[in-house]
C-alpha cells in the first residue's frame, strides 16, 4: 500500500480532547490530520503516477495545515510559504507517505481577530483565509462543534478530498486539451476552484464560454466550483 505506517494514536471522540487540556487537543488535532492524509494516500492508490503526480497535495511538496478554531474548527492545507512561530503559536510537524506537512495552531489566543468572526455565515470560509492571509489553498476541511476528531471522521473526510482532487485534476486536463487557446484561462480556473473561490471560478468559466446561458444565469454567491467547472466541461464537450 502506499500509505503506510504505524498505529495511530487513539483520537478523543469529542472535539479537541478534554476540556483544560491544551496539549491534548493539539495531539488529538495533529492525529486526525495525519490519519486524514493517509485516508487520502490510500484512497488514490489506484491511479496512475502521473495522475498521483498531478494531484494538490502530492505536488506541494512540504505544506502547512492550519488548525484554526473558532466556533467551529477549520482544517486549511495552503502551499503559501508562512514565517516562523511567534509568541504563543505552537507547530507540529508531520509526515504519511510521500505527504509532508507542518501544523501550525491558530485560536483567539494567537489570533485575537479569531474571537470576534461568526463562522456560522456564508462566506466564512473566506473570511478565516482571510484573517490567515492566505492565498494557495489544497483543502479546506470544517468541523462543527461535537463532530468528533474520530480516525472515521477523518478516514471519510481524506477519501472525499482525494476523490474530489482526482475528478479536478480528470476534468482540467481534459478542458486544456479541449480548449487549447483558452489555456491561461483554464489554469487560472483551475487556481481559483482550488483556492475554493466560487465566484472566481465561475467568472472565469463564464470569460471562457461566454455564450452559455447556464453559466450567466448562476448566482456567484452560491454557485460551488465544481458546478461552474462541470458545467464548462459539457459546453466544450459539445459539437461546433
Amino acid at each position: 500500500m502506499l500509505a503506510s505506517g504505524p498505529m495511530e494514536p487513539e483520537v478523543p471522540t469529542e472535539r479537541g480532547g478534554p476540556a483544560g487540556d491544551p496539549a491534548g487537543m493539539r495531539a488529538a488535532m495533529a492525529a486526525y490530520i495525519a490519519s486524514l492524509h493517509r485516508a487520502y494516500l490510500d484512497a488514490i492508490v489506484g491511479l496512475t503516477p502521473g495522475d498521483r503526480a498531478r494531484l494538490p497535495l502530492l505536488r506541494a511538496g512540504r505544506f502547512t495545515v492550519a488548525a484554526v478554531g473558532a466556533r467551529n474548527l477549520h482544517v486549511v492545507g495552503t502551499t503559501d510559504a508562512l514565517p516562523a512561530p511567534a509568541g504563543p503559536e505552537v507547530v507540529i510537524d508531520g509526515r504519511e507517505g510521500d505527504l509532508e506537512w507542518v501544523v501550525r495552531f491558530f485560536d483567539p489566543v494567537v489570533l485575537p481577530a479569531l474571537g470576534m468572526l461568526d463562522d456560522t455565515s456564508p462566506g466564512s470560509g473566506e473570511r478565516i483565509r482571510g484573517l490567515l492571509g492566505l492565498s494557495t489553498i489544497v483543502y479546506h476541511l470544517t468541523v462543527p462543534p461535537g463532530g468528533g476528531l474520530t480516525a472515521h471522521h477523518a478516514q471519510h473526510a481524506g477519501t472525499g478530498l482525494a476523490h474530489t482532487h482526482a475528478a479536478a485534476v480528470r476534468d482540467y486536463d481534459a478542458l486544456t486539451h479541449l480548449l487549447p487557446r483558452q489555456e491561461r484561462l483554464v489554469a487560472e480556473m483551475r487556481a481559483a476552484e482550488l483556492s475554493d473561490l466560487g465566484a472566481a471560478t465561475l467568472l472565469l468559466a463564464r470569460a471562457i464560454a461566454p455564450g452559455d446561458d447556464q453559466l450567466a444565469g448562476w448566482d456567484l454567491s452560491t454557485t460551488p466550483p465544481e458546478q461552474s467547472r462541470r458545467r464548462l466541461l459539457a459546453v466544450s464537450r459539445e459539437p461546433r
